[in-house]
C-alpha cells in the first residue's frame, strides 16, 4: 500500500521542503520508489530540486484546476517530481465555487499512486484549501517543528488545528509524529524546546490519531543544508559526510517500517 505522507506546519521557515527532499532521497536509497509533490506555491522544492518553476508549462495547477494528468518529472535524484509555481496560488480562488474541491488531489494522484511506495506532499504554511487537499489525500501526516521557544509556543495551537481538520476532512489519518529542527542541543533554549516537544506529543498518544506518533531524533541545524539546497542537490550528495545523514537515515528506516 502506498503511503502517502503530508509535510505540514502551518508555520513557514521550520524545514519543511528542506526535510521534504531529503526523506524522499534516503527512501529512494532504501530502494523504494518515491514521489514527491510540491503543493506550496513558492515552489520552493520545485527550485531545491533543480527546475524553474516559471519556465515551467505544467505544473501541479493542471491537475488541479484542469483535472489533467499529473506531470511527472521523472529521476531527479532518484526521485520522481510534480512540480509547483507562484500560479497555483490562484487555485483556491478558482476553486471555491467547485463541487468536491478538497477532493482534487484525492483525484489526481489516484492513477499514479500504485507506481510508489511513497509520495510525499510539500504543503504550504497555511490553512488554506491547498493544505486541506493534501490533508484529504494523506495517509499519515509528518509535522516538522523548529526548536525554539517560539516556535514550541505555537505547536499546542498547531495540534489542535490538526486535531480538528482531521476530524471534519480525514478521520483515517494516522499523524505520525513530529521531526524536530534546527536543533542546537548548546543551547538552553534549543534542550528545553525538544523536551517541550516530547512532552506535548507523549500526552497526545491517547487519541487514536496520535496513538502511534513519536517524536524522531532531531535534526541539528546545519548550514549544509541550505547549501546544498542552494546546489539543487540533496544533503547526502553535497556533504556525503555529514553527521545529519545518520538522522535523515534513521527517520527514512523509521518511516519504510510503518508500509
Amino acid at each position: 500500500m502506498t503511503a502517502i505522507i503530508a509535510l505540514f506546519n502551518q508555520s513557514g521557515g521550520v524545514g519543511k521542503t528542506t526535510l521534504t527532499m531529503n526523506l524522499g532521497y534516503h527512501l529512494a536509497m532504501l530502494k523504494k520508489r518515491v514521489l514527491l509533490v510540491d503543493m506550496d506555491p513558492q515552489a520552493s522544492l520545485t527550485t531545491f530540486m533543480g527546475l524553474k518553476p516559471f519556465e515551467l508549462e505544467h505544473t501541479i495547477r493542471n491537475a488541479l484546476i484542469s483535472q489533467q494528468d499529473l506531470p511527472l518529472y521523472r529521476q531527479i535524484h532518484d526521485v520522481d517530481l510534480v512540480p509547483s509555481n507562484i500560479f497555483l496560488s490562484e487555485s483556491e480562488m478558482q476553486l471555491v465555487t467547485e463541487f468536491r474541491r478538497e477532493y482534487r488531489l484525492v483525484d489526481a494522484l489516484e492513477p499514479v499512486k500504485n507506481l510508489y511506495d511513497f509520495i510525499l506532499l510539500d504543503c504550504p504554511p497555511s490553512l488554506g484549501l491547498l493544505s486541506i487537499m493534501c490533508l484529504v489525500a494523506a495517509t499519515q501526516l509528518l509535522i516538522p517543528i523548529q526548536t525554539e521557544y517560539k516556535a514550541v509556543e505555537g505547536t499546542m495551537f498547531l495540534l489542535k488545528t490538526i486535531s480538528d481538520l482531521v476530524k471534519k476532512v480525514n478521520r483515517d489519518i494516522q499523524v505520525l509524529g513530529a521531526v524536530p529542527t534546527m536543533y542546537d542541543e548548546r543551547t538552553v533554549q534549543g534542550k528545553n524546546a525538544l523536551q517541550a516537544i516530547q512532552a506535548i506529543f507523549e500526552q497526545l498518544k491517547v487519541h487514536k490519531n496520535f496513538h502511534n506518533s513519536q517524536v524522531y531524533p532531531a535534526i541539528a541545524r546545519r548550514t549544509d543544508f541550505a547549501n546544498a539546497s542552494a546546489a539543487h542537490q540533496p544533503l547526502a550528495v553535497f556533504s556525503p559526510g555529514n553527521s545529519a545523514l545518520n538522522i535523515l537515515n534513521q527517520i527514512a528506516k523509521q518511516l519504510n517500517s510503518f508500509q
